[in-house]
């Protein structure tokens, strides 16, 4: 008796559902990436340690924070870049400690407080900040937003390697191969295509921003000064108010700027954060925050030697502030300067271009991920190594103010700060995007105080500028 067509026996198709089996396993193997199996042998290594951790294995959980950690540290000490250094360099050498020490410190928090909704953002919506402003405010204010970022990083990318050019010149090194060099690290390490490899890469070369700290004991700081620094916050020093403001707002765009928003939220998505890791990267920018106030106080106690001594810095470069605190804190610590201001170049050439490039990659829509190979991402690369060279060609252009150059460019950043706050504080309160982990009254409080805090300075130097007389300066 045949049996019915609608109940076939297992066996009377055997090859039915082997052959559906298959078909699902290539459909899936064409929709996965380079991208994907790269991201998920990292997450697996974060669950496996998760294991480890719970079984109470030794320094299991050390190592779930070291494979969690990376864009925190990063874009603190990417953004501790060589406009920033030299910015606290001016400080220090013009104003000594008194008022910019905790001054500084106050800028550093108000940077933690911002690149941890970026942590959140990216943990929970697994997409860039530049995606998100566009799908979320709509396409003239995700373009609007674009031109903020693209104009400052490619200003700021120019004084990167202002940066390196000026800080291996005090080894006699000619501009083209400083320049050049540079390029060619900043080529090795997004060739890779792999965003973890990237990161360590990056990493390392990032914690030679500490050789700030030899150079800043080599000046023999006066600890008790910096200890009434702290403690009692002295008023502002005396001087022209036009270029005490310009040093504010420096320092301030020494710590908070635009494209660290949109760094650390796609590191946050390339690296596969996930919800559950929101802790860890909390933890990952609060370290980054306090190495990146580390180095930079360094900065401005290694040139304080200089404002003892009563020597005008305006007008310094990178090699030159390294020149003069020659005789003062000796061939040594006038040489880990000059490397500390190559370093902070090279490294935020690296972190800012990527920056740029993961931006244009989530708008266009194409692939942006350092875990994908050239041929597959080769626009995301070709964004990222253009700006890169583009700026480094401006570089060589010779008798440029440098120094008037760099802190020009980290008053444009705080500037350009205030609507890319607006963009993120509006976006860490909308529940149909962050659920449960949307701003609470005090992260709200504190994002909109430092909102009010930059349109202000902002005011205040308009003022200045349009009407210097009504300033004095």
């Amino acid at each position: 008796m045949d049996r019915p067509l609608d109940n076939p026996s297992p066996s009377a198709h055997p090859t039915v559902e082997p052959a559906s089996s298959a078909g699902v396993k290539d459909e899936l193997a064409a929709l996965l990436t380079h991208e994907d199996l790269d991201r998920a042998r990292d997450r697996m290594q974060v669950a496996r340690a998760r294991r480890e951790k719970s079984a109470r294995k030794p320094f299991a959980g050390l190592r779930v924070l070291w494979l969690l950690v990376g864009p925190g540290i990063l874009v603190f000490l990417g953004e501790n870049d060589a406009p920033s250094m030299l910015s606290y360099a001016a400080t220090g050498s013009r104003f000594g400690v008194g008022f910019f020490i905790p001054f500084v410190l106050l800028t550093f928090l108000m940077g933690f407080v911002v690149q941890e909704m970026t942590v959140r953002l990216g943990a929970v919506t697994h997409r860039g900040h530049a995606e998100l402003i566009f799908d979320r405010f709509g396409r003239f204010w995700g373009l609007f937003s674009m031109a903020d970022l693209v104009l400052g990083n490619f200003l700021t990318l120019v004084t990167e390697f202002i940066g390196v050019r000026a800080g291996l010149s005090f080894f006699g090194i000619p501009p083209v191969v400083a320049v050049g060099g540079t390029l060619l690290v900043v080529a090795a390490a997004i060739m890779t295509g792999r965003y973890w490899t990237w990161e360590r890469i990056t990493l390392g070369l990032a914690l030679f921003n500490g050789l700030f700290v030899p150079a800043a004991l080599l000046a023999h700081p006066d600890w008790g000064a910096v200890g009434h620094a702290l403690l009692y916050w002295t008023p502002l020093p005396h001087g022209r108010p036009s270029e005490i403001l310009m040093l504010i707002l420096a320092d301030i765009g020494a710590t908070v700027t635009p494209w660290m928003l949109f760094f650390q939220q796609s590191a946050v998505v390339d690296k596969g954060m996930q919800p559950r890791d929101i802790e860890a990267g909390r933890l990952d920018t609060a370290v980054g925050t306090l190495l990146a106030a580390l180095f930079g106080i360094a900065a401005i106690l290694a040139t304080v030697p200089l404002f003892r001594h009563g020597i005008n810095a305006q007008d310094f470069q990178a090699a030159q502030f390294a020149q003069a605190l020659e005789p003062r804190i000796g061939h040594l610590g006038a040489a880990l300067f000059a490397l500390g201001v190559f370093d902070a170049g090279m490294v935020a050439a690296v972190t800012i271009a990527t920056s740029s490039a993961y931006a244009f990659g989530e708008v266009l829509h194409t692939g942006h991920s350092l875990n994908r190979p050239l041929r597959e991402a080769w626009p995301f690369y070709s964004i990222l190594l253009g700006s890169a060279c583009l700026a480094a060609g401006l570089v060589l252009i010779p008798h440029a103010p440098l120094e008037f150059i760099i802190l020009t460019v980290n008053v444009i950043a705080v500037l350009a700060m205030p609507p890319a706050l607006l963009f993120l504080i509006f976006l860490v309160n909308d529940r149909e995007v962050m659920g449960e982990h949307v701003n609470g009254p005090l992260a709200n409080f504190a994002v909109v105080t430092i909102t009010v805090l930059l349109v202000a300075a902002g005011v205040w130097y308009g003022v200045a500028t349009v009407f210097p007389r009504l300033m004095g300066g």
